[in-house]
């Protein structure tokens, strides 16, 4: 049965082209960058996709979080290739040839046409994968691998590779054949450099997308794992691995990160952070399972999971510290457990504790932070004194930013007598102020317009009759001429 091809055309030197294509318009004679127009001319059935770099570039991510199984150090060569560190780790899947056809087997199962090569350098690979597939370089045999394939599969730049064929030089073999300095003098120092890394007389190491995790620990599965009861001793048994690899050089992980392979290709990754460097197995144990009993969207293991990682991704060195019989130390202990085990709930950013800081400013005098990082500050923080027995002149819950009142009457040089708030209106019974309060004009531009009035706020306490209590200001300094201020709510007392 006939099929029609199928192209993807992008737009490119502003005329649309043929981007990538599949075997049957392979065979009518489509080739990659034909104009799209040239190419309905041969075949008027060909049906066209759109391209789409964000799906692609999506696509490819999604390829190099599943190859993360064979070597943690993984890199993205857009727009449709991946570069693998494999060394030292080809041992493990059976020698570089049967992982070189894991890796394309695998893939291919997914739907996704794979040429892969392996080679000494990252551009030789490039180069062998561009022009052949599944082919594996021996240890100096670069140069005589790329000589007979044409300079296009060394991935330079259009304009390189153009000026190149003009020059009559086809093959990478004919350009390595001329004087590096020619080469340089014509086309420039980086393609000289690629080409060189190309014939393997020099090396470059590729960038990975994620950190290498300062400890790691995986577990593979002869048969894919659905169950959550051996998911989770697995989970125990690499967080028991990590721990005692951890402990002997004295470090403990303050971000612990698992991975789940699945062997359609999807993975599904889960972090928990802790506010003290983890040394024990069942803080491990009892952080995975709080977040994992806070997912929303639980792990699917599909038709299984055939390897789970463990990696620490932030460790700290543990210093021992000599405890008395102070009860409060461990009641310290006690509070950070409890925050760890909210923060693995509902995210670090949303448990935290407030800073003094050292400003006038109202809606500045705090700041925020996680807690799990900075509760021995907290703890130390040295807050202003207060005067005893007087109510407090601050409220405890401050609007950033403020919240603009409407204004519905006024008392003589004073604050509002009765405005409108969030739909609510409030006639005012007792009043204290004002407390004027100038904004850090060093740190303001001093160059626009009506910020020298902004710059200062009068403050007033007051409380309607109902018993509620608000802290307002007024914006700019007060003058009788000015018939209407700007009133804002600043904050609510308790």
């Amino acid at each position: 049965m006939f099929r029609r091809p199928w192209v993807v055309a992008g737009k490119l030197n502003n005329a649309l082209q043929i981007t990538a294509l599949d075997d049957v318009a392979t065979a009518i004679g489509l080739e990659a960058r034909l104009p799209l127009a040239n190419a309905l001319a041969i075949c008027p059935q060909l049906q066209v996709f759109d391209h789409d770099d964000a799906a692609d570039a999506q696509a490819l991510s999604h390829i190099a979080d599943w190859c993360d199984r064979f070597t943690p150090l993984v890199a993205l060569d857009p727009p449709d290739g991946l570069l693998l560190d494999i060394s030292g780790c080809a041992h493990l899947f059976g020698g570089e040839a049967n992982m070189l056809r894991t890796v394309s087997l695998s893939l291919g199962q997914q739907g996704f046409f794979v040429s892969a090569a392996i080679a000494g350098t990252p551009a030789c690979a490039r180069a062998i994968a561009y022009a052949t597939n599944n082919r594996i370089v021996p240890e100096g045999g670069e140069a005589e691998a790329v000589g007979p394939l044409p300079v296009s599969a060394l991935g330079a730049d259009e304009t390189i590779t153009r000026g190149l064929r003009r020059a009559g030089l086809k093959t990478i073999g004919d350009v390595a054949a001329r004087a590096p300095h020619e080469i340089t003098a014509r086309f420039g120092a980086a393609f000289t450099a690629l080409l060189q890394e190309a014939l393997g007389r020099e090396d470059a190491p590729i960038s990975p997308r994620k950190p290498l995790p300062d400890f790691m620990a995986e577990q593979r599965f002869a048969e894919p794992v659905t169950t959550q009861e051996v998911i989770a001793a697995a989970l125990s048994h690499l967080a028991r691995v990590l721990v005692f690899t951890m402990e002997r050089q004295g470090k403990g992980a303050r971000l612990l990160e698992a991975n789940f392979f699945r062997t359609d290709g999807a993975m599904r990754t889960i972090a928990v952070e802790a506010g003290q460097p983890v040394t024990r197995v069942q803080v491990a144990d009892r952080l995975f399972r709080e977040r994992l009993d806070a997912l929303s969207d639980p792990i699917d293991p599909g038709f299984g999971f055939d390897l789970i990682r463990l990696s620490a991704r932030r460790v700290e060195v543990v210093v021992q510290a000599q405890r008395d019989f102070d009860p409060r130390a461990q009641d310290n202990d006690d509070v950070a457990d409890l925050i760890d085990r909210i923060a693995a709930r509902i995210g670090s950013r949303r448990v935290v504790v407030y800073l003094p800081q050292d400003t006038h400013i109202p809606d500045k005098a705090t700041l925020a932070v996680p807690a799990q990082y900075h509760l021995p500050d907290a703890g130390q923080a040295i807050w202003p004194e207060r005067y005893a027995g007087e109510p407090p002149l601050r409220p405890l819950r401050m609007f950033e930013p403020p919240e603009q009142i409407d204004v519905i009457s006024m008392f003589p040089d004073g604050p509002p007598a009765q405005f409108k708030w969030r739909r609510a209106q409030h006639r005012i019974a007792n009043v204290e102020g004002p407390e004027r309060i100038a904004m850090e004009w060093w740190t303001q531009p001093a160059d626009l317009p009506g910020n020298k009035d902004t710059r200062t706020r009068d403050y007033f306490r007051i409380e309607d009759h109902d018993g509620c209590r608000f802290w307002l200001y007024r914006e700019g300094i007060y003058r009788r001429e000015v018939k209407k201020f700007r009133w804002f709510m600043q904050g609510v007392f308790a």
